[in-house]
């Protein structure tokens, strides 16, 4: 089975297991091979942070060069827009996915996202080793994560945020918007 299909069949939802084996069997990505726009959808794994980024309205990612990164691009009439993740709780996400998940706080960022939306770049792309591997990393300029890329295909990745405090990896997919 392809890496593609996997994820197609695997869309619903798998293991956290099976995504950690998915993700150790595909290669390492160099990071001018993140360059663009990114389309972003969670995979879900059992995580608290399932689902939360899509219900926000979460778009993707957009890497115009390796210190200008838009870490979270989110969808609004005028398309998409970066966001700066120093407004997101993240403690709040991490921790209270129960209250991040209902329909207030919801509402609560969509009315409060003009007001975090940012030109400026919010993260940076670098190579980092992760699980023995030196790859392609976007890595947050003020908060503690990284998110760690795989090559599944030359216009899919997959990717893995490394949170501190969150008890395992969140995944999600991005596909390059052409």
């Amino acid at each position: 089975m392809s890496t593609d299909q996997w994820l197609v069949e695997h869309g619903a939802g798998a293991s956290p297991e099976e995504a950690l084996a998915l993700f150790d069997s595909l290669d390492a990505v160099a990071t001018d091979d993140m360059l663009g726009r990114w389309r972003g959808s969670g995979l879900p794994t059992g995580s608290p942070l399932d689902g939360l980024l899509e219900a926000y309205g979460w778009y993707g990612k957009e890497f115009l060069d390796a210190e200008t990164v838009h870490p979270l691009l989110f969808t609004t009439r005028a398309g998409p827009r970066p966001v700066d993740p120093v407004f997101v709780p993240m403690a709040v996400l991490r921790d209270r996915p129960a209250l991040a998940h209902s329909r207030a706080a919801r509402a609560a960022f969509r009315l409060a996202r003009p007001l975090v939306t940012t030109t400026k770049p919010r993260a940076r792309l670098r190579t980092v080793e992760h699980r023995g591997i030196h790859t392609a990393a976007m890595v947050y300029d003020a908060l503690p994560i990284i998110d760690v890329f795989r090559r599944v295909s030359d216009d899919v990745r997959l990717g893995l945020m490394d949170l501190r405090g969150l008890p395992g990896p969140f995944f999600f997919v991005l596909r390059r918007e052409r």
